[in-house]
């Protein structure tokens, strides 16, 4: 029982509360962005679903930046350099999703446990790229 707690004590860092909070929340922006484009404002599904997917990655971006990972960046040079190794960091964990469905889905298991799987894999890929490559203290 002792080494559960200690497991579960390693993992349950401020860092990866932070982060799952905050991916919960960057959830909701996506899906009530897309929401109000779609059904208030009456707008193309496509285009209001490539709107609230920058807005939901901005928001991951300034609320990990800030909340999550601390970051120390300075200056505009080193602020648009992590900017831009973020994006980069969430461009390969989308096509990593695509082809990870793509072969899933060729499996003989749900569609659905399929997609879990790989969003699982994602998360926990994007939390390790932010934390070391992105935010990198």
């Amino acid at each position: 029982m002792e080494k559960i707690k200690e497991i579960i004590k390693k993992v349950c860092t401020r860092e990866i509360i932070f982060y799952a909070i905050f991916g919960v929340l960057t959830t909701a922006v996506n899906i009530g962005t897309f929401a109000l484009m779609t059904k208030i404002l009456k707008w193309n599904e496509n285009t209001s679903n490539i709107i609230a997917i920058i807005i939901a990655v901005l928001f991951a971006y300034i609320t990990n930046k800030d909340l999550v990972f601390h970051s120390k960046a300075k200056n505009i040079k080193e602020k648009t350099k992590e900017f831009i190794k973020f994006i980069a960091g969430r461009a390969f964990t989308m096509v990593v999703e695509f082809v990870g469905c793509f072969l899933m889905f060729k499996l003989p298991i749900p569609e659905i446990i399929s997609k879990c799987i790989i969003t699982v894999l994602v998360i926990i890929l994007n939390f390790f790229i932010s934390k070391f490559f992105a935010f990198k203290k």
